[in-house]
């Protein structure tokens, strides 16, 4: 693994409809760092929260562009994690690390 912390793979939780949906089947939804791997991301979710993952997906939402005042503008690409839990297994994303 690189000299990157886990703090600094995991960035933040998604709180969104379609995040909240997808923790009744034991996912959970991160945004993380761009450069990050799926074994990087995997080790850092089961060293921050205990818990066992048997399953990483990858996702990066490109950035839209963006006008303001007739200011053209351009949002940054997102990498996005969807993390797979092993069964009985949860993370309550709300209160924190």
């Amino acid at each position: 693994m690189s000299n990157l912390s886990h703090y600094d793979i995991i960035r933040s939780p998604v709180l969104s409809e379609k995040s909240t949906i997808a923790t009744e089947q034991s996912k959970v939804v991160f945004n993380v760092l761009k450069t990050a791997t799926k074994p990087e991301i995997k080790a850092a979710v089961e060293a921050l929260f205990k818990v066992k993952v048997t399953g990483v997906n990858t996702l990066v939402r490109k950035g839209k562009v963006k006008r303001f005042r007739g200011i053209v503008g351009k949002q940054s690409d997102v990498k996005k994690a969807i993390v797979t839990l092993a069964e009985g297994q949860s993370i309550d994303v709300s209160t924190g690390l």
